[in-house]
């Protein structure tokens, strides 16, 4: 099914690769992306779309062109609907001096059925970015209250600069894995991103050099499987993990076992993911800075994203396959 992806816009990159673990993205713009889906209610899993809609079609940015686009489709409903439009910020102000709510008129008038705006039960939405109109008709909201509500300050155990939850989610979804399957941690610090592999059903698998951290991570984690372990030498047998997300420790003063400086700390690590991620499967790893060379020489890199948390942290995301 060809979906429509209404974007979050807290990152210019991520989305899209997210929306890849449920679909193939087939055209994209500022906020927007357009992809196949076989399974629509799988959606509700991503952390930065907003809304997720049945693609009906997509026009230039004019009313013109949506008027026109409107009547090709002739679209009929029994059931009371509403008509929303949105212009993207700085996507399609300049180009689109018509108003949204001459959209939302259009939609209103050219649609066959009952209007309702205070209690609709259909929705058709124009999402106006860039140089395309793109409308549909609203098949999901997806609730990101539910990630304000595990804020790690809420936790049982907390510890500062830990990744908050829509990003860890994020990460769990790019890493591609399926329920039943087996994510692993290796730095699994407060237990975050196991939450996130929890939630959605997945082997959840975290390990720390640190045992305080680990017995944290019990208060957070319930369901996971955890223990104390040194990441440059796994307690796992060769191509025994389906995949793998981790936050790599950024600061020198972290606790760990053989690794004498950070770039050591990491290949060495790297080296270790390598061998226990089953072939073909991926690794999502986050630091503060870029090791795509480093990584490179253990595995393949797919893609690089940065991620801007505050003035002094940009985090590198880096997604491997062995």
């Amino acid at each position: 099914m060809k979906l429509l992806f209404e974007l979050s816009g807290e990152n210019a990159t991520l989305p899209f690769a997210e929306i890849e673990c449920i679909g193939t993205v087939a055209d994209k713009r500022l906020q927007v992306a357009v992809a196949e889906c076989p399974d629509p209610d799988s959606s509700l899993r991503l952390a930065m779309t907003q809304v997720v809609l049945e693609y009906l079609g997509e026009c230039e940015p004019d009313c013109v062109s949506f008027r026109a686009l409107l009547k090709e489709l002739a679209l009929t409903t029994d059931r009371p609907f509403a008509g929303r439009a949105k212009k993207v910020h700085g996507g399609s102000q300049e180009r689109n001096p018509a108003s949204q709510r001459e959209f939302e008129r259009l939609i209103g008038t050219m649609i066959d059925g009952p209007v309702s705006l205070i209690h609709p039960e259909v929705e058709y939405r124009a999402i106006l970015s860039e140089d395309r109109c793109y409308f549909g008709k609203v098949l999901h909201r997806i609730n990101r209250g539910g990630y304000d509500h595990r804020n790690p300050g809420k936790r049982d155990f907390f510890h500062p600069g830990v990744m908050m939850p829509r990003m860890a989610r994020t990460l769990v979804n790019i890493a591609r894995t399926r329920a039943g399957e087996t994510l692993l941690d290796p730095f699994c610090g407060t237990g975050g991103i196991l939450i996130e592999a929890e939630l959605l059903g997945m082997h959840a698998i975290g390990s720390d050099f640190d045992p305080f951290m680990i017995g944290g991570s019990r208060l957070n984690a319930k369901d996971s499987d955890l223990l104390t372990a040194d990441a440059t030498c796994l307690p796992f047998p060769d191509h025994s993990i389906d995949s793998i997300v981790t936050d790599f420790p950024y600061g020198q003063s972290v606790c760990i076992l053989k690794a004498d400086t950070m770039d050591r700390l990491y290949s060495d690590a790297l080296s270790e993911i390598c061998r226990v991620l089953r072939p073909g499967r991926r690794a999502v790893v986050v630091t503060h800075r870029d090791i795509s060379a480093i990584a490179a020489q253990h595995m393949t890199v797919l893609q690089q994203h940065s991620q801007r948390v505050h003035k002094s942290l940009t985090r590198k995301v880096l997604v491997l396959t062995s």
